[in-house]
């Protein structure tokens, strides 16, 4: 058991470095050279954990979508509210959360398009909409898919013009 729980930590440890590597520099130019530096671990833990530069990244982008859920409240419009504020709070002091949104946006030589964050935040979304819907908390006309997805949309281009703007 001792022995699952270092691995637990090492890869951790592994995803955390890359995300800093990620976010800082974009995918093209990271090097494993520099994550390594950063996350401590020898050349074999992190090729035991991640066999190539785009399997760290996929673990990131797949590692940014955890724990997005809240709590249930009374009201599933509340619901949305509270996961959008935690993505948002997140995407300020989560190293996994922001390298993963920026290597979902990135335009470089993989696309991640397959593991990106979008379609879980969009289907969750959309899941609360739904249930709002049905409670009578949104407007007959509101389409629950479209109106995930303008939140999404929103969300990401908000992110990708603060990185502009303010780095």
């Amino acid at each position: 058991m001792a022995q699952q729980q270092r691995a637990i930590r090492t890869r951790a440890a592994i995803l955390e470095a890359a995300a800093s590597v990620f976010d800082q520099y974009g995918y093209d130019a990271a090097t494993i050279a520099e994550i390594l530096a950063r996350s401590e671990v020898t050349k074999g833990a992190l090729y035991f954990h991640f066999p190539s530069k785009e399997d760290l990244a996929r673990g990131v982008l797949s590692d940014q979508t955890r724990d997005l859920v809240v709590g249930p409240t009374d009201w599933k419009v509340q619901e949305l509210i509270d996961v959008t504020m935690v993505v948002a709070h997140r995407s300020l002091h989560d190293m996994i959360l922001r390298a993963g949104t920026r290597l979902a946006v990135e335009q470089g030589s993989v696309d991640f398009s397959d593991v990106g964050p979008f379609p879980v935040w969009s289907c969750l979304s959309e899941d609360l909409l739904v249930q709002a819907k049905e409670r009578g908390e949104l407007l007959p006309y509101v389409n629950p898919r479209e109106t995930a997805e303008l939140l999404v949309g929103a969300w990401t281009g908000i992110h990708v013009y603060s990185r502009v703007v303010a780095g």
